[in-house]
Formats: C-alpha cells, sequence, structure tokens
C-alpha cells in the first residue's frame, strides 16, 4: 500500500534550519554617522550635489541598519563605518575594490587592491636621500628629512577615489614628490622660512586620485612634479 504524501518537506535528520538573523533597527546615532560621512565625500568631491541629496533621502529613510552600508561604502570616508554596520547586522561585507590601484599576485596577475589596506609607510632621509616607491593600497606616507631628501614615487598607488596623505617633517632639506596625470595636490602644510613647489604640469583635476600634503618644514620645502616615466595602466578587463 503506497503510503500517504506528507504536506511537510522531506528532511533528513540532524538537519536543522539555519538560525534567523534579526534585522536591527536604525537609529539617529546610525543615520547621523552616515550623513557625516556623505558631506566629507561631498566636500571632497566625491559625490556632486544630486547624489548626495539622494544619497541623504535614503539614509533618512532608512529603517534598518543593513541599509546603510550601500550608500557609503564605495567611499573612503565611509569604509570603516560600513564594515561596522556589516558586522553587526552579520551581512558578509564584500568592499568595492578602489579602481585603478593594482598589485601583482606571486602568479604575476594584476588584482585590485583597497586603498587604505596596506600599512603605513615610513622614510628617514639624513644628509642623504633614496628613491622610495609607494605600494599600491597605503593611504598615508610619513617622511622624515635633515639636509636630505628622498624621491617619493606615486604612480603605483594612485587610481581614481584614491587619496594618499604625504605627512613630511623637514629641516634645511626636502623632497621630490612623483605624481601620475590627474592627480590633485592639495597643500596643508606649515612652513617657516619655507615652502612647497607644485609643478604646473603636476596640478591634476583629482581624476587619478588626491595626495594631500601635511607636516612642517623649516627652511626647507618640497618638490611635486608631474612622473616623466608614469603610462596609464592597461584596463583590467579583456
Amino acid at each position: 500500500m503506497t503510503p500517504p504524501h506528507s504536506s511537510e518537506p522531506d528532511r533528513h535528520d540532524g538537519d536543522d534550519p539555519a538560525p534567523r538573523t534579526p534585522r536591527l533597527r536604525a537609529g539617529d546615532e546610525e543615520r547621523d554617522a552616515v550623513l557625516d560621512v556623505l558631506a566629507r565625500a561631498h566636500g571632497a568631491g566625491r559625490l556632486d550635489p544630486s547624489e548626495v541629496d539622494e544619497r541623504q533621502r535614503d539614509t533618512l529613510r532608512a529603517r534598518y541598519v543593513d541599509e546603510l552600508p550601500d550608500l557609503i561604502d564605495d567611499l573612503p570616508e565611509g569604509r570603516e563605518l560600513a564594515a561596522r554596520f556589516s558586522s553587526h547586522t552579520g551581512r558578509a561585507e564584500h568592499p568595492r575594490p578602489s579602481p585603478g590601484t593594482l598589485a601583482h599576485t606571486s602568479g604575476g596577475d594584476i588584482v585590485p587592491v583597497t586603498a587604505g589596506s596596506g600599512p603605513p609607510e615610513t622614510t628617514v632621509a639624513v644628509l642623504s636621500g633614496r628613491e622610495h616607491v609607494v605600494e599600491p593600497g597605503t593611504d598615508l606616507v610619513r617622511s622624515y628629512a635633515l639636509m636630505g631628501g628622498d624621491e617619493i614615487y606615486l604612480g603605483d598607488v594612485m587610481g581614481p577615489g584614491v587619496e594618499v596623505t604625504l605627512e613630511c617633517y623637514a629641516m634645511w632639506a626636502g623632497n621630490d614628490v612623483y605624481v601620475p596625470a590627474g592627480v590633485k595636490v592639495i597643500d596643508r602644510t606649515a612652513n617657516l622660512m619655507a615652502g612647497n613647489t607644485i609643478a604646473k604640469n603636476a596640478r591634476g583635476d583629482g581624476s587619478n586620485g588626491t595626495v594631500i600634503l601635511t607636516g612642517f618644514s623649516l627652511m626647507a620645502g618640497h618638490d611635486v612634479k608631474l612622473d616623466p616615466n608614469w603610462t596609464p595602466r592597461r584596463s583590467l578587463e579583456g
């Protein structure tokens, strides 16, 4: 005799349904944090007014925390906050790589590298200098120079949406900084009987990233120049 069909789905012994992760409600603190990120990104030129307005509206309408990461995870200012939201909600995070920032694997393949994923780099020059090529993923380079200076090359680290800070301290010294085309250079250094020089052809529009100069110089200064050996990278597609 054929047994009657059960209306319940077959379940193997030991197969328990996966526990449901509860959704967390977003509060004013979470929304305000996202709005702050959007304001800083707009100030840095990453979002135009219409994009900022749209994302701000979505932020204010968001009812759950898991709705917030998508609004900021493509912004350097918001990656840390997006990761924190994702960890609280249990959502697997897949950060978007910053375009143009590349590294080579042991097999020789070129792969994207997330901006800020590398450790800070430090250079020291005393009565001397050397060539220093900044690695992909680095977002902070500290330089100390006394009666000397380095040649700092940023061609490998820069790319669209990438922001790199050069924190330089110099006395009777200075570095030569080489940037690729399209890089916007912002000078926020403090100088005493000193100053920096940014070549006209090195003053990009920010389409290939931003370099921020900070630190202090005494009777010294740094020269920012267009890297004559830099060439655009080939596309990752194809």
